[in-house]
């Protein structure tokens, strides 16, 4: 196990676990300060910017690097709370207390844990969708909605398209795989006809 020294103390891999335990109590909280009606937006908002920092090494940078100083910092996040527009000053409350308490490292954390956080408090459970091509907004509806029947809670399906799939779909919610790409059937009966 790796160790590394900050501060004269001693940091090893449970470290990592102290993130996540420190980012889930943040997204807690961002979750209790937010009224209903304003949490769909919000997750909409924590993944925006979560994902521009993955895109965007500045802004990567900005949230990362201890070299930037707290005015920095502000003057950034109150530019990007402008591009957000939000409804209610909760998030933009939120994200200011980040910079104020060096955290804003943790958003994509936080934002992960937000996200699945208010699932869980609606009923909801995520899941993947993979198609050769590109699926229509109907057929994802629909699919959705056969799925929600099946594990008797709201399914909100992640699309992605890959070509090796060649047909069909392939859909994951939680821990379960429902396959029914033509790959798949092809790899089936290969094996079949090999036995």
């Amino acid at each position: 196990m790796g160790v590394a020294r900050r501060r004269g103390r001693v940091l090893s891999a449970p470290s990592v676990m102290v993130n996540v335990s420190v980012a889930r109590r943040y997204a807690r909280a961002l979750l209790e300060a937010s009224a209903p009606d304003a949490v769909v937006a919000i997750v909409e908002q924590l993944n925006a910017l979560s994902g521009l920092a993955a895109t965007n090494p500045a802004v990567a940078d900005i949230f990362q690097n201890p070299a930037y100083s707290r005015a920095q910092r502000h003057a950034v996040i109150e530019g990007l709370i402008q591009l957000l527009g939000p409804k209610s000053p909760t998030l933009p409350n939120f994200l200011r207390l980040l910079v104020d308490r060096h955290r804003l490292a943790m958003l994509p954390d936080i934002a992960r844990l937000f996200r699945d956080m208010a699932d869980e408090k609606a009923g909801r459970i995520r899941g993947t969708v993979v198609s050769a091509v590109a699926l229509d907004p109907q057929s994802i509806r629909e699919l959705e909605q056969t799925l929600s029947r099946l594990v008797q809670k709201q399914v909100v399906l992640d699309t992605r398209v890959d070509r090796d799939v060649l047909g069909g779909v392939s859909t994951q919610v939680g821990s379960v795989v429902y396959d029914g790409t033509l790959r798949t059937q092809l790899d089936d009966l290969k094996r079949a006809l090999q036995s």
